[in-house]
């Protein structure tokens, strides 16, 4: 199949988060290729995790937005918001009217510690949290921090259990300048948590969070950072790998620099805990205590058990220990890995074939690894893979993208358009330019195109 001026390649991509938009970016640039896209996306408003994963207080990661703007604005690509893939559209529907569609839905599920009481109140994903203090519209009605709560655990020690961290951990008034909404701000302000304690199964060696995030805790105005040097003593297999990994070496670096301290009577202490797991969540009505276990770690850097346990007073629980994507309605899924199964973005049926003009990528694809930035490469790959098969592809016979606007308006679906999100946009900078801050994020999106749009 050959691509024209007048008859370009059609493509969909599920999604747009950093995966998605990524590789729309990439299809754009194609030399040989001409391409109209359409980005269908089950939220009113674009960019995925970079909007509403991001912690608010790191503004740098999230101006590639600006990037994506330019993406979104391109002529050759529609932006289709608010439409839910799997009922407003289904696979059978993207492949009448596309050439090709790309998975890039992400990883949305969180993994569960598996422990009694897990289920109890105050006990949740950081997933859920982050969605929370982010302004993510399934959670503008829920309020994701306990009042009473004056101790809060963090179990995992990746990026996203350490920014967790740090939001409790900081003033309302150091988040104020942010695009935090309102009433999350508002709760912050009156919290009463008092110590943050983040626990690792096993040692600093083996942790997954950045040096630039580690770092950044020692940093915070209204908490002192507390480590045990025993609980990040290393064994000999962990010096091995700690030695031979820059990375590693500054992590322990810092870790000893926080050892070393004597708290200064801060606020909050937020308490880094390494060697330790999770084992029972106590509580009546709600979380009230967390038991925990001390681990050894073997030669292998497998943790164990010890039979040494501790009980510590908490309210709150927040599992931050991976995430696992969902399967689609109609594509093929791996129930044990939780992605698509694929060969370089190309999906693959049961007995390995790929699947004409079906694609992934981002986490469903690889699952959930790395940093935003990651998703480039990775949807550079499909983006390649998909451009290679081009000229294989069977042509739909419907090309007329009006086709797909005039079926998602019989099954009465009322589009987020580009424009609208212009206008959500510039709303939301209205309201954020009225507090001094750069935005306000809206978090209910119930009549918002009815409410919001044409009123700026």
């Amino acid at each position: 199949m050959t691509s024209s001026e007048s008859d370009p390649l059609r493509v969909a991509v599920v999604g747009a988060g950093p995966a998605g938009l990524f590789l729309v970016d990439a299809l754009l640039k194609a030399k040989d290729h001409l391409v109209s896209v359409d980005v269908i996306e089950r939220l009113h408003t674009p960019y995925g995790l970079v909007r509403y994963g991001v912690a608010p207080d790191h503004a740098k990661i999230k101006s590639v937005i600006t990037t994506f703007h330019k993406t979104l604005e391109d002529e050759r690509v529609r932006f289709l918001g608010n439409v839910n893939f799997g009922t407003d559209l289904t696979v059978d529907d993207v492949l009448a009217h596309y050439d090709a569609v790309v998975y890039s839905v992400g990883a949305p599920h969180d993994r569960r510690l598996g422990i009694p009481g897990e289920d109890l109140p105050g006990s949740l994903s950081a997933t859920e949290f982050v969605a929370w203090y982010s302004g993510h519209p399934d959670h503008s009605d829920i309020v994701h921090l306990r009042a009473d709560a004056k101790a809060v655990a963090v179990v995992g020690v990746g990026n996203v259990a350490v920014d967790v961290a740090r939001i409790l951990a900081k003033d309302a008034s150091e988040l104020r300048g942010t695009d935090i909404p309102q009433p999350v701000l508002d709760k912050l302000a009156a919290s009463e948590v008092r110590d943050i304690y983040i626990f690792g199964r096993r040692g600093p060696a083996q942790a997954k969070f950045t040096t630039k995030e580690l770092r950044e805790l020692g940093e915070l105005e209204n908490a002192d950072v507390i480590v045990d040097p025993d609980e990040i003593a290393l064994d000999a297999a962990s010096a091995a790998e700690v030695a031979a990994q820059q990375a590693l070496q500054r992590n322990v670096d810092i870790l000893r620099d926080f050892a070393a301290r004597t708290p200064s009577g801060k606020p909050r202490r937020l308490h880094l805990r390494f060697l330790t797991s999770p084992v029972e969540i106590v509580g009546t009505d709600a979380v009230e205590e967390l038991v925990i276990e001390r681990n050894r770690l073997d030669e292998h850097g497998n943790a164990s058990g010890t039979g040494r346990f501790e009980r510590l007073p908490m309210q709150m629980v927040l599992r931050a220990v991976g995430y696992r994507g969902r399967a689609l309605e109609g594509v093929p899924f791996d129930g044990r890995t939780h992605v698509i199964p694929n060969a370089l973005g190309r999906v693959l049926d049961a007995s390995g074939q790929h699947l004409p003009g079906q694609y992934t990528a981002g986490w469903i694809k690889r699952g959930p690894s790395g940093v935003i930035g990651t998703n480039k490469a990775d949807a550079n790959e499909t983006a390649r893979a998909l451009l290679e098969d081009a000229p294989q592809l069977p042509r739909v016979a419907d090309r007329d993208p009006a086709s797909v606007d005039r079926l998602l308006e019989a099954r009465g679906v009322k589009v987020a358009r580009w424009q609208d999100w212009l206008a959500i946009d510039q709303y939301e900078r209205t309201l954020g330019e009225r507090e001094g801050r750069e935005r306000v994020k809206v978090t209910n999106f119930t009549a918002l195109l009815d409410e919001i749009v044409g009123k700026v």
